[in-house]
């Protein structure tokens, strides 16, 4: 099941001026890794929510979770180019 692992002050506008909030989740895979990656939430909501494929593994929570504080905002920019 994906956890909200932190949402972000900086937030991406798309090519249509759509402004995006940025989340990231991760999710425990059989194994007892985590995988994480980041969700686009439009500010309008007529548009539709963009997420990436997976963009990290982790031995466990405490790395994902720690992946996730590291992250600035010109990766958001490439990750929402991947999302889109």
């Amino acid at each position: 099941m994906a956890e909200l692992l932190q949402e972000y002050a900086t937030a991406v506008v798309g090519p249509d001026d759509t402004t995006y909030i940025v989340r990231s989740y991760g999710a425990e895979r059989l194994d007892g890794t985590w995988i994480g990656w980041l969700e686009f939430h439009p500010t309008d909501l007529s548009k539709p929510t963009l997420r990436t494929e997976q963009e990290t593994s982790q031995p466990n929570r405490t790395a994902v979770e720690y992946w996730a504080t590291g992250l600035e905002p010109v990766y958001f920019e490439g990750a929402f180019e991947r999302a889109t």
